[in-house]
């Protein structure tokens, strides 16, 4: 069976789209997303992109990390996907429904609500999610926020500074986050900036992440600490992130298609991470 693809990125963060709304695909068992993702021996990607029929949108959207864990939501293929689409739809996840808006060179997403509670998060147990009571070597009293999936803040005097690649995986798989956890560092470079760096859960160390600076914005604007809409600078790049007055939250930056191909799906089929 030859599966043609999608080679895409927002930022640096980059994606395989798989487009299985009319012909659909052979069950996607972790492994077979880890053999596709792999950088050395398959095609590469932080996250494997399957776009689908749906019954309560336009079509669906499932997110593999690179690890062959699916998961709940990711901006920045959020953005890739509806430059790909060309037009605006809404956009089925496992974490919500979402609006999406081609623009030029990019798109503008409706992210919808930002959760607070603590067991939306999720944490193990309650607490307040604006200022936990809870650090690891050095990093203090983070926020968390789910923007259709788990976020932990800490904002930092230079985020650059910080072992993310060593502490990023203790935290991510704390007993404190029961479905684990993205790890953002943050620094604050004036009430409209915000500079981040992200370790993605199941995915490692990322050039961007979509929620992330979303989920990041949103803490630092529940904190005080800069305006309802801000620039925030990832490595790859910037995402603007406005806190709507209706509780929305939208991010809006570019997305770039790289090239397409095709592969033999029994190339990957039961193929080991």
């Amino acid at each position: 069976m030859r599966v043609p693809f999608i080679k895409m990125h927002g930022l640096g963060n980059d994606f395989v789209v798989l487009d299985a709304r009319e012909d659909s695909l052979p069950a996607l068992e972790a492994a077979v997303v880890a053999a596709i993702a792999n950088r050395q021996t398959g095609i590469g990607c932080d996250q494997l992109i399957v776009l689908e029929p749906s019954e309560t949108a336009d079509f669906r959207m499932r997110i593999f990390n690179s690890d062959g864990g699916e998961v709940e939501a990711c901006g920045n293929a959020s953005r890739a996907v509806a430059l790909l689409h060309g037009r605006p739809a809404q956009l089925e996840t496992a974490g919500a429904t979402i609006a999406i808006s081609p623009a030029q060179g990019g798109a503008t997403v409706d992210m919808g609500e930002p959760r607070f509670d603590w067991n939306a998060i999720p944490l193990a147990y309650a607490m307040d999610t604006l200022t936990m009571p809870v650090g690891w070597d050095g990093l203090d009293n983070p926020a968390a926020v789910n923007v259709g999936n788990p976020h932990v803040i800490f904002f930092v005097g230079n985020c650059d500074a910080v072992p993310l690649e060593t502490i990023g995986p203790q935290i991510e798989r704390d007993p404190l986050f029961p479905e684990r956890v993205n790890v953002n560092v943050a620094t604050i470079e004036s009430r409209e900036a915000i500079r981040l760096r992200v370790w993605e859960r199941g995915a490692g160390l990322t050039r961007a992440c979509g929620t992330g600076a979303c989920a990041t914005a949103i803490a630092a604007m529940r904190r005080g600490l800069v305006e309802r809409t801000v620039i925030v600078t990832l490595p790859g790049g910037p995402l603007t992130i406005e806190w709507t007055s209706d509780n929305r939250i939208l991010m809006t930056g570019p997305a770039t298609e790289s090239f397409r191909g095709s592969f033999e799906w029994d190339d990957f089929a039961g193929a080991n991470a």
